[in-house]
Parts: structure tokens; C-alpha cells; sequence
């Protein structure tokens, strides 16, 4: 059957046939569909004793999971001598429990345990770097079986099973290396845009640090604030701990609350330190989580007293009557002060910071609500802080839509990426001759 030219301006094969496979639709007429055990071994992961585990480098790095992947190779943290199964270089490394079906590929010799599945291509039949490209796109047959299990996880045999298009050698030869080169190229445009991002979000920080610690007036006199790290505010502006212009943590949720009672939640993980609230869930008060019991309304500012490092700070505008927070978050009310101008402050580095350096513990740093109260912020005038809250509303909204302009731009490439890899692998487009 003849194609015309496919969607992404290149030429198709001049003639395709029944794959027999639904989700696959039609292959050139030349090549063939197999299983992926009669062109690959699969080797399933085991886990040594945990006593055989070192941090010491040795000739056998070892990886229990996908934890150690990284974009194409994966960095060992554990070492083990005694590691029976292997996963060589060139090998292809499946993750067979959640997230089933990331994929890494071994760049050497290494144990695996029993949260993976080395795919080891038969070079006569599949090339290593063909595998790689077209494993990205038949794993969705491991997601459909594991989706319907109790437990998110697919065996060796599961992944022996999966679906491959066999052109011949010297053909996956070329539809590897034009991916190797277009995939490229798009990744380092989307790392371009990501540094775009990076840069911009820089500058949404350097603008709330400024407005909110040298105001708008570039002409006013400025003074010594005290604080080092702060450095010179006009001299008309005070400081004043937190805990005497707001006040924090004022109404929570009792235990007698009606077990029907239904409400909009917030996580620490549902805040991001630049967009805000980015998710929230729905909860009867039966069962919800026992941190859930934080009320908010508009004009507070929540900011995260665990996990600090997360910088998880976020102004609360339009919300519903009945949202609550984690109690992992101190509700900051304003008292003195403008709402919107007060969010932008406990959003500036100087803020930020000094959370996150008076946070105690390693892997889970926290700081108490007294603490957070007797962090100082400037206080201009009234008039001036709505000014400034104001002006940051707008120029944060300008910075913002750029930001997500770049990022609606990565998700394209992201999109295209996919697709591209797909059309070359399953034989709707045809690049032989776009290999030099």
C-alpha cells in the first residue's frame, strides 16, 4: 500500500503491510514484528544479601532500582562483589516495578536487584541504540499491564513479551543514528529554554528583593538596615519582627469538626516556590490526613515550616471558605500591614533565607512558628506598600507569562520528541537517506 508524505515532512516508504499488532497499524512492507525474546535476552534483577552492600567503589557498581537513573545512564550509589545478576554495557535497563518502564541503559558492567530487567539485544538481529529508541515507544504495553495490577509491577517474562518493528540491520543502524542526532539537537534547544526559565525566574526574585528592601523611588535616602544580608532600606522604613505586624497560626480545624465535613486541602508538595498553589484535594474531615487542619482565608500567606529547602511559600487570593492547610505550613495573617505587599515580602530572598538557614535537622530541616514570627520584615509606609504590591502584580504577571510561554515551548519539543521517535522506529517516516 503507498503513503503519502507524514505529518512531519518526510517521506514515507513506498510501500507498508499489516503489522498485526493494533497500536502498531502498518509497517514497510519488508519489515517484521517480534517478540522482544527472540531478538533479546532479558535477565531479571536479584537482590544480594543487604550485608554485601558498600559504598566503597569496586569493579561491580550495583543498582536496586530506578532511583539510580539518570537521563540515559544510570549512577551507581552501592557496590556488590557478590551480585549474580548482570546487566552489561549496551544493555538496555527496564524498570519492572513503579515507575514500570523507565528505561536507562547500562554504559558498563553492572549487578542489578530485583527492581529491574537488563535487556541484553542480540547484536545479529537488534542493535543496542535501535532497542533504546523503540523500547521508549513499545514500553506503553508494560504501562497497560501494569496499570491493571494490584501491585505496579510487570515480570521479566512481561517484558520479553513486548512487541518489537525488526527492519533489517543496516536500516536500524541508520534510524538509530538520525535519532541520535535529532534528539539531540532537541534536547539541547529545550536545555536552552529551560536557562531561559532559570534566568527569568532570577529575575522575578531580584524584583520582589528589591521592591520589597529599597522600594520604588530610586532617588529615596537610604540607611544602614542593621541586617548584613539586607543591607540599606530608605530611611523612612522600619523593620519589625513578623510576629508584631501579623499574626500566625490563628483558627484550625477542632476534633469535634463534623466527620461530613467536606474540604479543599493543601500539601507542602502541592505548593511551588514560584507558582504558588499549584494542586489541591478534596477531603471529608473523617478522612483526611491529621495534618489537615489548618484554616486559611484571603489575604494570608502560607509558609512552610518543614521541608523548608522546598521554599514552599504562597499568597492565599480568591479562596474557598473552605480550604485548609497542612499544619506542616504557618497561616501568616497580616495585622499592620497590606496583604498583597506582605506576600511579596515573605517571598523575598532575604525572607526565604533566613527560613531556610535557622531550619534545624538534615533530611528533614523544620523551624517552629515563634521562629518564623521573630524574622524581621520592612515596613514602609502603608500607601508605599500597596504601591509596591501593586507594581510587583503587575511586572510578576508580565515575567510569569513569559515564563510559561518558554514552557508550553518545552512541552511541544517534548511532544515533537515523542512523536518523532515513534514515526521513525514503527516505519511511518523514512530517514535512510538523512543519515550522512
Amino acid at each position: 500500500m503507498n503513503r503519502p508524505v507524514t505529518q512531519h515532512k518526510r517521506a514515507a516508504y513506498p510501500a507498508y503491510k499489516p503489522s498485526g499488532i493494533e497500536w502498531l497499524g502498518e509497517i514497510p512492507e519488508y519489515w517484521e514484528v517480534k517478540r522482544l525474546k527472540f531478538v533479546a535476552n532479558t535477565v531479571m534483577g536479584q537482590s544480594p544479601n543487604s550485608d554485601d552492600y558498600t559504598f566503597e567503589e569496586s569493579d561491580r557498581p550495583f543498582l536496586q532500582g530506578n532511583a539510580e537513573f539518570g537521563a540515559e545512564n544510570p549512577t551507581a550509589k552501592y557496590y556488590c562483589e557478590t551480585a549474580t545478576k548482570t546487566a552489561p554495557a549496551g544493555s538496555l535497563l527496564v524498570s519492572v516495578r513503579a515507575p514500570v518502564g523507565a528505561l536507562n541503559m547500562a554504559d558498563r558492567c553492572y549487578g542489578i536487584g530485583r527492581g529491574l530487567c537488563a535487556v541484553i539485544p542480540d547484536q545479529g538481529s537488534l542493535i543496542s541504540r535501535f532497542a533504546w529508541h523503540t523500547l521508549t515507544v513499545t514500553r506503553h504495553e508494560l504501562w497497560c499491564i501494569a496499570t491493571g495490577s494490584t501491585y505496579e509491577a510487570v515480570s521479566a517474562d512481561e517484558v520479553a513479551d513486548m512487541t518489537v518493528p525488526i527492519p533489517p540491520l543496516t536500516e536500524q543502524q541508520a534510524i538509530a543514528a538520525f535519532l541520535d542526532r535529532e534528539t539531540a539537537r532537541i534536547d539541547t534547544l529545550i536545555e536552552k529554554k529551560r536557562r531561559q526559565i532559570e534566568l527569568l525566574q532570577e529575575k522575578r526574585s531580584a524584583l520582589i528583593s528589591h521592591a520589597v528592601t529599597k522600594g520604588l523611588d530610586p532617588n529615596a535616602k537610604m540607611k544602614d538596615s542593621g541586617i548584613e544580608w539586607l543591607g540599606e532600606i530608605p530611611e523612612y522604613w522600619a523593620i519589625r519582627r513578623l510576629k508584631y505586624v501579623a499574626s500566625i497560626n490563628d483558627e484550625v480545624l477542632p476534633e469535634t469538626t463534623d466527620p461530613d465535613y467536606e474540604f479543599v486541602y493543601v500539601d507542602i508538595g502541592s505548593v511551588d516556590a514560584a507558582k504558588g498553589i499549584v494542586a489541591t484535594e478534596t477531603y471529608r474531615f473523617e478522612d483526611a490526613p491529621s495534618r489537615a487542619r489548618r484554616i486559611v482565608r484571603d489575604g494570608d500567606t502560607i509558609v512552610s515550616t518543614v521541608r523548608t529547602y522546598l521554599r514552599a511559600i504562597a499568597p492565599i487570593r480568591d479562596a474557598d471558605d473552605n480550604l485548609i492547610v497542612s499544619t506542616g505550613f504557618a497561616v501568616v495573617r497580616p495585622r499592620k500591614l497590606d496583604p498583597g505587599y506582605l506576600s511579596y515580602a515573605l517571598r523575598s530572598p532575604f525572607f526565604v533565607e533566613t527560613v531556610v538557614s535557622r531550619s534545624t535537622g538534615v533530611s528533614y530541616p523544620a523551624i517552629n512558628a515563634p521562629e518564623v514570627g521573630d524574622i524581621g520584615v520592612t515596613l514602609p509606609p502603608l500607601d508605599e506598600q500597596k504601591a509596591i504590591a501593586a507594581f510587583l502584580d503587575r511586572e510578576t504577571a508580565r515575567n510569569d507569562a513569559l515564563i510559561e510561554k518558554v514552557e508550553k515551548s518545552i512541552e511541544l519539543l517534548r511532544e515533537y520528541r515523542t512523536a518523532l521517535i515513534s514515526a521513525a522506529v514503527t516505519g511511518k517516516i523514512d530517514v535512510r537517506k538523512e543519515v550522512v
